[in-house]
C-alpha cells in the first residue's frame, strides 16, 4: 500500500463503538436485518451505505489517492523518503503534477477498491489484504506502524472527493471501514515477520 502511527489504537474501539449505534434498524428495513458475518464491524445498513457511497470513490481513483498522498506527505514528509521514484517532489504542486505519483496513488487506491468491494466476503477481504499486508514487509525502511498514518489522509480525500455526500454517518462508517483495513494490512505484515523469524536459525 501506502503509507499509515497507531494513533488509532484508542480511535478504533471508539469508532466501532459509534458506528454500532448508527443505522440500527430498530427493526425497520429488510437490508438491516440481515445477519452479517461477525468479523464484520458494520451492520447491514451500514454495509450497504458503505458500498453505495464507494461508488462515487471508485469513479474519481486517481484525484483521491494523489489528494491522499499528498495530505500524508504534508503529515509526514519523512515519508517521503520511502519513494524512489517521487522522493525529490518537496513541493504539493510538484506531487499534485507528478505522474509518478499520481499511478502510484492509482495502485493503492486500486488496493482499496477491491478490498472494500469484497466486503460481502470476508475471507476474501481477509485473504486479500493479508497478502498485501505481506508484500510490504519486502520493503525497505517500511514499518508496520506507517499503515495507520494513512488513516487520515484517507478520510480527508474521501470528505474531499464525496463532498456534501460525506455526512457524520458515512464519515463514521468510513472510520470503521478503513481501522479495519489497516488492522488486516497490519496483520498480514505480521505475518510476514513472524514467518521470516521462523525460517532464520536461531542464533
Amino acid at each position: 500500500m501506502g503509507c499509515v502511527q497507531s494513533q488509532s489504537n484508542g480511535q478504533t474501539s471508539k469508532d466501532k463503538g459509534a458506528a454500532s449505534v448508527i443505522g440500527d434498524n430498530n427493526g425497520q428495513g429488510g437490508a438491516s436485518a440481515v445477519q452479517l458475518d461477525p468479523r464484520l464491524p458494520l451492520n447491514a445498513r451500514q454495509k450497504y451505505s458503505m458500498l453505495a457511497s464507494w461508488k462515487g470513490i471508485s469513479r474519481a481513483l486517481e484525484p483521491t489517492g494523489v489528494y491522499m498522498f499528498i495530505k500524508l506527505f504534508e503529515e509526514h514528509k519523512e515519508l517521503l523518503s520511502l519513494f524512489t521514484k517521487f522522493h525529490q517532489l518537496t513541493t504539493r504542486d510538484q506531487q499534485a503534477s507528478s505522474e509518478e505519483l499520481a499511478e502510484h496513488a492509482s495502485s493503492v487506491m486500486n488496493t482499496l477498491d477491491e478490498s472494500i468491494r469484497s466486503l460481502d466476503n470476508v475471507d476474501t477481504f481477509l485473504l486479500y489484504l493479508h497478502q498485501v499486508g505481506q508484500s510490504h514487509y519486502k520493503v525497505a525502511g517500511f514499518k508496520k506502524e506507517y499503515f495507520w498514518k494513512i488513516r487520515n489522509p484517507f478520510l480527508e480525500a474521501v470528505k474531499m472527493t464525496l463532498g456534501d455526500r460525506y455526512t457524520e454517518n458515512i464519515e463514521n462508517i468510513y472510520k470503521v471501514s478503513i481501522n479495519l483495513v489497516i488492522e488486516t494490512l497490519v496483520e498480514g505484515y505480521e505475518k510476514a515477520q513472524q514467518q521470516q523469524r521462523q525460517a532464520s536459525p536461531s542464533s
